[in-house]
Parts: structure tokens; C-alpha cells; sequence
């Protein structure tokens, strides 16, 4: 039982079959238009939670970038205050240089001098040493040479004592 065409009229003739498929086609197009409606409010409902997310996530980062801005240029005035403060270092580093080869060169001319002193002062101090050591050293040589004598006389008297 289908539609039937009558070729003079042009009329559609509609069965009991006919009409349920009409039913179910249009209750099927009422569906999908339902869904549709759904998944297009709830693409609609995504979109703008994305939006707003998006929105926030711009006024955030554009107040930190202002944020990471003043820290940048905080960061380059401390960094021109150190490159300053370097200067001075260096500045002070070059006359603690000078003052350095100075101290050298006085404690070079002290130790030259020292030395001089030294040995100016003990050449005649160990002249003086050896003088009197070796004035002693004769002196007891010739009182040992002396006693020798003395006993030798002593012997020789004492042996010609017995002798006679």
C-alpha cells in the first residue's frame, strides 16, 4: 500500500501506512531538532564558559605582565646600580694595586737595608767572637804549656833528689 500517483489528477493518495511514515518522519525531525537545540545550547553554554575563561585568563596575564614589566625594569635599575658600584670597586681595586707595589717596594728596601745592617753588625761581632776565642784558646795553651814545664821541673828535680 503505497502512495498512489494518478497520472490525470496529480492527487497523492495517502494509505494507513503512508501516514504512520509521515508520523514517524515528522516525530523523528521533532527529535532532531530537539537534539540540535541541546547540543547547541550546550556548544553555546561551552563557548562562552570558554570566552569568559579566555577573558580571565587575558586580564590576568595582562596584569602580570604589567607585574613582570615594573619587575624587569626594577631589575635594570639594580643592575645599572651594581654596574656603577663595580666601577667604584674597580676604581678603589687599582689604588689598593698602587698602594700594594708600593708596600713592596718598601719592604724590599727594608729587607736590602736589614740585610746590610745584619751583616755590617755581625762581620765585626764575629771577628770580635773569634778574636776572643782564640785569645783563649792560647792563653790556656801557653798555662797548659806552663804547668807542663812546672811538672816537668818537678820530676826532673824530684829524680835528681833521689839520686843524690
Amino acid at each position: 500500500m503505497s502512495a498512489q500517483l494518478s497520472a490525470a489528477s496529480n492527487e497523492i493518495v495517502l494509505t494507513g501506512n503512508n501516514v504512520v511514515w509521515l508520523v514517524f518522519a515528522a516525530a523523528f525531525l521533532i527529535v532532531c531538532l530537539a537534539i540540535s537545540y541541546l547540543l547547541v545550547t550546550k556548544v553555546s553554554s561551552v563557548l562562552k564558559r570558554t570566552t569568559h575563561a579566555i577573558e580571565n585568563i587575558d586580564a590576568r596575564a595582562s596584569v602580570m605582565m604589567d607585574n613582570l614589566n615594573v619587575t624587569v625594569e626594577h631589575v635594570n635599575t639594580a643592575l645599572v646600580k651594581s654596574h656603577v658600584t663595580l666601577d667604584e670597586v674597580n676604581g678603589q681595586l687599582t689604588k689598593v694595586d698602587s698602594m700594594t707595589e708600593h708596600a713592596q717596594q718598601i719592604t724590599g728596601n727594608v729587607a736590602n737595608v736589614s740585610s746590610l745592617v745584619t751583616a755590617a753588625a755581625t762581620s765585626p761581632l764575629v771577628k770580635v767572637a773569634a778574636f776572643g776565642f782564640g785569645l783563649k784558646r792560647a792563653s790556656a795553651k801557653r798555662r797548659q804549656d806552663e804547668e807542663e814545664a812546672m811538672v816537668r821541673d818537678t820530676v826532673k828535680t824530684s829524680r835528681r833528689r833521689r839520686r843524690k
